[in-house]
């Protein structure tokens, strides 16, 4: 059975408004609305997406190069550090600090750039809780039996897709549990297109009319109904069941069920425009000079931090200045880079 977001809903055909007052129960009504604001917010959330597109790639025109050299400078870092510890020349406290360095690192790639650190996270990471650092990073280790499948995004780019990866590693069981029950609703929903294609089978089945004209349309709208049916296409059987006349009951109850379902649909677009414009990966469209001022901004930012960065990496050439700089560190009350 597909699912409502499946290309079955784009086949709906979308009422043509008109003066004259619309008719139906209000379970038809209510259904019928729905239907045209979830195809409303589905434009919308196209265009948006599309708008997102460009601005995205007028961003790492400019901003990719000097984000680049900020990651290869961070990766650096991680030889030096794992090096250390395989030395008998830092206290345990230290080690500590260069635990603290390469986790920071690690999170900072995955975080900010959407570097998979995975690997690194959980090599370092420690097996119990923890508390958080100064960065106010907490742990992010799942099982990997518990995480959900991740399917990625073609449309964004591979550090981007990265990045949503990682976050999806990182989703809390509560909201996989979440999820699960509403796939379950999901389903359980489509499985009564059987039932309305029945329930609109006793209605426009062309045997039981003996008017010749009516019969005519009732075989045409059959075709329609069955058609429907044998492609999975649950939401054109709900329209059709929506536009058949005077509704009994058990009509009604199944489009307020699914006029519920589509509410839920809708909130669910809503916050994906959100995401989109507001979300660790969204970008502000536009071309306007404050954004140019900011993206020039941000560019010397990252021009600064690259060149920090390997100051740092230069500075843990050997074993005395790595100490000096966790001392450092320390007395700046920090413990990433």
């Amino acid at each position: 059975m597909k699912n409502p977001d499946s290309t079955h809903l784009n086949r709906i055909t979308v009422p043509v408004r008109t003066d004259e007052q619309p008719t139906g129960t209000p379970a038809q009504l209510a259904f019928r609305q729905a239907i045209l604001d979830v195809e409303n917010l589905r434009e919308r959330l196209r265009d948006l997406r599309t708008e997102q597109a460009e601005a995205r790639r007028r961003y790492w025109q400019q901003v990719g190069p000097a984000a680049t050299a900020v990651v290869e400078a961070r990766h650096a870092l991680y030889a030096p550090l794992e090096e250390a510890l395989l030395l008998s020349y830092f206290s345990r406290l230290e080690e500590q600090q260069i635990t603290h360095l390469i986790l920071g690192n690690a999170r900072t790639l995955e975080d900010r750039f959407g570097e998979d650190e995975a690997a690194i996270i959980r090599k370092y990471a420690p097996s119990g809780p923890r508390t958080a650092p100064a960065s106010n990073m907490t742990e992010r280790k799942i099982p990997k039996d518990s995480a959900p499948e991740f399917i990625p995004d073609p449309t964004l780019l591979p550090h981007e897709q990265a990045a949503a990866a990682a976050r999806a590693r990182r989703k809390t069981k509560a909201q996989r549990q979440q999820e699960a029950a509403e796939q379950a609703d999901q389903k359980q929903l489509e499985s009564n297109a059987k039932t309305i294609y029945r329930q609109l089978a006793r209605v426009h089945h062309p045997d039981l009319e003996r008017d010749p004209a009516k019969q005519a349309d009732k075989t045409a709208q059959m075709q329609r109904i069955v058609e429907a049916y044998e492609a999975d296409d649950l939401y054109t059987l709900l329209q059709l069941l929506a536009e058949t006349g005077p509704a009994d009951a058990e009509t009604d109850d199944v489009l307020a069920r699914y006029t519920r379902a589509l509410l839920q649909q809708q909130t669910q677009l809503k916050q994906e425009m959100n995401e989109l414009k507001y979300g660790p990966n969204g970008f502000i469209t536009g071309a306007g000079k404050k954004q140019e001022l900011e993206l020039r901004q941000l560019k010397r930012d990252l021009r600064a931090e690259a060149e920090y960065v390997q100051h740092i990496g230069r500075t843990m050439a050997g074993p005395d200045g790595l100490r000096d700089l966790l001392r450092q560190l320390a007395a700046e009350g920090m413990e990433s880079i």
